[in-house]
C-alpha cells in the first residue's frame, strides 16, 4: 500500500503541536491550505476516538473520514469511511514526540487505489499529488504552531 509521509520539528511541546493539529472549524482553516471546509459529524463538540468528520478539499474532493485512535499529545489516526470513487482505502495518522527544542511531528498517509488494475499507473501519480499537499500542509502546520493567535486558540 503506498504510503506519503513528512516531518517537521516545531519549537513547541508536544501538547501544543497536537492540539494545533486537531483544530477544528475557522481556526483550521486559517492555516491548513488544504481544507475548504471542514466539520465535526453526529454532534460531536470534539475529535476523539470513533468520531467522524466531514472534509471538503480546496479542489472540490470531500470525505467522511472516522478517527480509530486519539492519543493525546502522542498520535492520532484516522480512516476513510466514504470519499472519492478512486480510493479504496485512506487513512492518515500524525506522530508527535519530544525533542530539545520542541516536538517532531510526522503527518502519513496511506492509501489505495481503485480499480486495482489502475495501481501501478495511478499509485505514482497518487505519490506525487499527495505529497505535494502534504508537503503544504506540514509547512503550513509549522508555522501555525509559531502563530500566537493559533497556539492560543487549539489550546483552549
Amino acid at each position: 500500500m503506498p504510503q506519503v509521509e513528512r516531518e517537521v520539528t516545531v519549537a513547541v511541546e508536544p501538547e501544543v503541536a497536537f492540539a494545533v493539529s486537531q483544530t477544528t472549524g475557522e481556526v483550521r482553516l486559517r492555516w491548513d491550505p488544504f481544507i475548504r471546509q471542514q466539520y465535526l459529524m453526529d454532534g460531536a463538540a470534539r475529535p476523539g476516538k470513533g468520531v467522524r468528520t466531514f472534509t471538503r478539499s480546496r479542489h472540490g474532493l470531500s470525505m467522511v473520514s472516522e478517527y480509530v485512535s486519539y492519543n493525546p499529545p502522542r498520535n492520532v489516526g484516522m480512516t476513510m469511511r466514504r470519499g472519492p470513487w478512486f480510493f479504496a482505502t485512506f487513512g492518515g495518522g500524525w506522530r508527535f514526540t519530544p525533542v530539545e527544542g520542541g516536538t517532531r511531528a510526522v503527518w502519513k498517509y496511506t492509501f489505495a487505489i481503485r480499480p486495482k488494475w489502475l495501481a501501478p499507473i495511478a499509485d505514482p501519480i497518487g505519490i506525487w499529488l499527495l505529497g505535494k499537499d502534504i508537503r503544504r500542509r506540514i509547512d503550513a502546520f509549522a508555522a501555525a504552531c509559531g502563530d500566537p493567535q493559533i497556539v492560543a486558540a487549539a489550546s483552549t
